[in-house]
């Protein structure tokens, strides 16, 4: 590895795709064109955004174009489409395992998404990012990327007043490295899910008192060993006693923003949120805004504390009101399954929400600087307190190589080159000088 990589020559100034709508979200009437209408994006547009969300996806350089391919008329980034398998990238961007409420391992849901045809995959539990290490490892084998994300708990509180508000949750999309002061995140999520048990007894004494008693033993043990039990669990455990139907009459009836059995736990205010997940280094999304009361209100708030994007796109084709709202505040429109494996019919499988490769260009091209800035301020951090027991946690979202093989280190281009390699594939980073990072593992080699 050189001190620097670069992108792949990519001509920014035809990419300009934030409001462009998706074509798998269901088709609509065909209107006669306005003055006001933009211009549909070009095939060229199609395929210099195709070239580039590929080129961060794949972990080796794309095919060249064979002979038959290239016939003197098709231009060289087309020629790579029609090489590499169609226009096609499936980003997942909103999944769950069972390290929140989701019903698979992060290994299940990687090779389910597998099956799908998913080449980037982001597991976003809720207020946990534990099932991160196994995804990446079980991704490595299927040759998928993984994006390491949490989905976090807040309250949006005009006024700020503590367990007072609107529940909001927000997305928290990293790079390979993951977060930057991860422990600074992980103690904001711990919090978090301390008081998620605390939140979970509160419904079941609400419960309670309604004539539905629900067993704290039941609950816990369908959240599983040291996962902090959420709605959902309360909601399985409701079918399973036989007092609703199914998950869904379990939220209408009594669980829902609005239930009778509804309780609120430590969650931060959105705006401390979005900061955080601006200071460590990700990208912030406001998941299902539909789900809001007032969304407008909300989004404007987290607009102001630098919300970057919004879910906009969902299975249904239901995009308008909301694709309005993103384009009112200036934010990233995107779009996940929120796949939790329940197994039901309605339930929309991971993968199944396509964006637009434009779109998709669009969230790699405002996301890889700052995952980019985020990795070399892990790597001065560990150059301040070089240890292997640092290292382990400097890596600890990356995927070693060679693990069997690992060897002690005994030089700064070691280290860096050992993260590299875990963090990186082809094209990966534009420009990163890291020389300041070599310079002081070097100088702490020598003397050890």
């Amino acid at each position: 590895f050189s001190s620097s990589l670069t992108f792949l020559p990519l001509d920014r100034s035809r990419l300009c795709h934030r409001n462009l709508p998706n074509p798998a979200m269901g088709t609509k009437k065909k209107t006669k064109p306005s003055r006001g209408r933009k211009k549909p994006r070009t095939s060229a547009d199609q395929a210099l955004a195709l070239d580039y969300v590929r080129a961060w996806a794949h972990p080796t350089p794309p095919p060249e174009p064979s002979a038959d391919a290239v016939d003197g008329f098709l231009p060289p980034h087309a020629a790579r489409m029609a090489c590499g398998g169609g226009a096609n990238v499936l980003f997942e961007l909103h999944s769950h395992s069972n390290h929140s409420d989701g019903f698979l391992s992060p290994s299940a849901l990687v090779e389910r998404a597998h099956r799908n045809g998913v080449k980037v995959l982001a597991l976003t539990d809720h207020d946990t990012m534990a099932g991160i290490p196994e995804a990446m490892s079980a991704a490595h084998k299927c040759g998928i990327r993984i994006i390491p994300g949490v989905e976090i708990s807040a309250l949006h509180s005009p006024r700020e007043i503590p367990g007072a508000g609107e529940p909001v949750h927000i997305l928290a999309y990293y790079g390979m490295c993951g977060p930057s002061r991860f422990d600074e995140l992980d103690n904001m999520l711990l919090n978090i899910r301390e008081g998620r048990y605390l939140r979970a007894k509160n419904m079941l004494a609400k419960l309670n008192s309604l004539k539905v008693p629900i067993k704290w033993e039941h609950v816990t043990k369908i959240a599983g060993e040291g996962v902090a039990p959420g709605r959902l669990h309360i909601a399985r455990a409701l079918v399973e006693a036989g007092y609703v139907d199914n998950v869904r009459q379990a939220f209408n009836k009594y669980l829902g923003n609005d239930g009778p059995a509804y309780a609120t736990g430590s969650e931060p205010f959105t705006e401390t949120v979005v900061q955080m997940i601006s200071r460590t280094g990700g990208i912030s999304a406001l998941a299902h805004p539909w789900s809001l009361k007032n969304p407008d209100a909300v989004i404007r708030s987290l607009k102001g504390a630098g919300l970057h994007a919004m879910e906009v796109y969902r299975s249904d084709g239901k995009v308008d009101g909301f694709s309005q709202l993103a384009e009112k505040y200036g934010l990233l429109k995107l779009g996940g399954s929120d796949f939790h494996g329940k197994g039901t019919k309605d339930e929309t499988d991971v993968g199944e929400v396509k964006l637009a490769i434009t779109t998709l260009c669009s969230f790699l091209e405002m996301a890889r600087p700052i995952w980019c800035s985020a990795m070399k301020d892990i790597l001065l951090k560990f150059a301040e307190e070089p240890s292997a027991a640092n290292l382990g946690k400097t890596l600890k979202f990356g995927q070693l190589s060679n693990p069997d093989g690992f060897a002690p280190i005994d030089s700064g281009t070691d280290v860096v080159n050992l993260c590299l390699s875990s963090w990186l594939s082809y094209d990966d980073m534009e420009d990163v000088e890291l020389e300041e990072v070599r310079s002081k593992l070097v100088c702490y080699a020598a003397k050890t």
